[in-house]
């Protein structure tokens, strides 16, 4: 969700005045981006987005008072518009398993170039999900360690969905857009956002991320393919 003109607006949450001073001037030199607010930890983070409501809020995972995953957890519930892309500091951070369960929408290395932090706020804010390479490989390891007991459940809900559905949702997982994903499947790309939207539904996910999220710790998706 983007607002005014195209522009993206930009909440960013981090206990270091230097780190949210930093990406202010950075993002604030992107035309289509603009930082409308600077929170110092979660509490702060959550009363921010109630009264700015910004289309990406850019959350810190370890800050005093409230940490980032708590915060994520209040404003996905509270504002589900907003997307969270979340910081983390170290790509084998143990909390970023955490962050996307309570609805991060994607995560970004502190180290990213200005370049890396700008496309990640506009894929996020596109509704599109954002996982670094390292933690992505750190997400399939762990999800596959899943034991059987947590997984049945999971694997009867992907009952629910069509053959093409499943097949989508293994590819979303996969970190594969909409256009690749209709390259690989040789149809539309419309066709693809309607599977996509449909297994929102069905599995009451909020979005890809969430999506990839499932098809991990369902099983639906294993290291090294389906």
């Amino acid at each position: 969700m983007t607002s005014g003109a195209g522009t993206i607006r930009v909440l960013i949450a981090d206990d270091q005045q230097m780190v949210r001073q930093g990406f202010t001037v950075l993002l604030n030199t992107q035309p289509d981006i603009e930082v409308i607010g600077q929170a110092v930890d979660g509490v702060d983070a959550i009363a921010q987005t109630a009264e700015l409501a910004p289309d990406v809020v850019l959350m810190d995972i370890r800050m005093p008072e409230l940490g980032g995953i708590e915060a994520t957890r209040r404003i996905t519930t509270e504002q589900p518009v907003v997307k969270v892309l979340v910081l983390t500091t170290f790509d084998l951070d143990e909390y970023v398993y955490e962050a996307l369960r309570a609805g991060a929408s994607g995560f970004l290395l502190k180290d990213a170039s200005a370049a890396q932090l700008a496309e990640a706020v506009r894929v996020v804010a596109a509704g599109d999900a954002l996982l670094a390479p390292g933690v992505t490989r750190r997400l399939i390891a762990e999800f596959s360690r899943l034991d059987g007991s947590r997984r049945a459940p999971l694997k009867q809900r992907v009952g629910d969905l069509t053959e093409r559905e499943t097949e989508v949702l293994a590819l979303i997982a996969q970190g594969l857009s909409n256009a690749e994903i209709a390259e690989r499947l040789v149809v539309a790309e419309q066709t693809v956002k309607t599977h996509v939207g449909r297994i929102l539904v069905k599995l009451g996910l909020r979005d890809r991320t969430q999506a990839a999220v499932f098809a991990y710790e369902s099983g639906l998706v294993r290291p090294g393919g389906r």
